[in-house]
């Protein structure tokens, strides 16, 4: 398959910027641009060209998008100084982002009307996933524009797929991130318990990773859990607190009952609602310990979060 397409690429945070890296060393004919140009700057050492403003990528053949919000996607494509602002248009645009299945119809419609091809693209995992070239990629919307897009998704990590038209990706991304935070909160659970009873914490840790249930989200975050180093952040409550809102809404649209992620709502928001901001979600962990009236430390070892080539 053809790997010659120009390349735009919008939002550069800490999934974007590390999804944009892997196309450049890839070889793609990449532009970039950022709401903070300074963020900009580290791919354009590793050779992406930057864009004045993002009218300037709508000469691409493909556009990707990497936002937080269904209101900022729409923002960076049909807004002021928005993508589709001026005369040109992408043949193409890829959005990466976590956004509701309704606003990604509304955004499909939106550049389907204008000419421009659509394709939901989601991915499983978080930025260091991203750089070591281990994230899956799933999409939807038409066979033929996946099939363009196909080469450069293979280039963010270790698999694609497509799961059909419209707006399914958005659905998966929507229960798999619904299933991330269940994930989380009952694996604090019981590491509170186990320690409160007197494992370890970090034994615990991995001796669940050696288990049947050990999965690469339980290794990569048996680092942080085990040696409290929250401030080095992969996803925040906030962003976790959208996307289970997300599914809620989602299960309530297909009358579905979900009563483990209900609780694990409210336990996010609980965490929201103290004032965890720019800290990574696993401090979920240290609350869960003091509500059973146990007061962490870090275990201070050297863990591996399975993500090292």
């Amino acid at each position: 398959m053809a790997t010659t397409a120009t390349i735009g690429w919008i939002g550069l945070g800490r999934m974007g910027e590390a999804m944009a890296i892997r196309l450049v060393r890839n070889g793609c004919d990449v532009s970039v641009w950022n709401r903070t140009a300074a963020k900009a700057a580290p791919l354009a050492q590793q050779g992406a060209k930057l864009a004045a403003g993002k009218p300037d990528l709508a000469g691409c053949d493909i556009v990707f998008t990497m936002v937080s919000t269904t209101d900022d996607l729409k923002e960076v494509l049909f807004g002021a100084g928005g993508l589709l602002s001026g005369a040109a248009r992408p043949a193409m645009v890829v959005d990466c982002s976590s956004i509701s299945q309704e606003g990604s119809a509304e955004v499909r419609a939106g550049l389907e009307a204008r000419g421009v091809a659509y394709l939901c693209a989601p991915v499983s995992g978080n930025a260091k996933v991203a750089k070591a070239g281990k994230l899956s990629v799933v999409a939807s919307g038409p066979r033929a524009a996946y099939e363009t897009a196909r080469p450069y998704l293979a280039m963010l990590g270790r698999s694609e797929m497509w799961l059909g038209e419209g707006e399914l990706a958005r659905v998966w991304k929507i229960a798999h991130n619904t299933m991330f935070g269940v994930i989380i909160q009952t694996f604090c659970e019981v590491t509170v318990l186990a320690e409160k009873a007197g494992i370890p914490r970090h034994v615990f840790l991995e001796s669940i990773n050696n288990s049947v249930l050990g999965s690469m989200y339980t290794k990569y975050k048996t680092p942080t859990l085990a040696n409290l180093t929250f401030d080095k952040v992969t996803f925040t409550p906030k962003l976790l607190l959208k996307d289970m809102d997300l599914g809620m809404g989602a299960a309530k649209a297909h009358g579905v009952c979900m009563p483990a992620a209900a609780a694990t709502r409210e336990s996010i928001a609980s965490l929201v609602g103290r004032g965890y901001d720019n800290v990574d979600f696993a401090v979920l962990l240290v609350e869960l310990a003091k509500s059973a009236g146990l007061e962490l430390a870090p275990a201070n070892v050297e863990l591996s979060d399975g993500l090292e080539s």
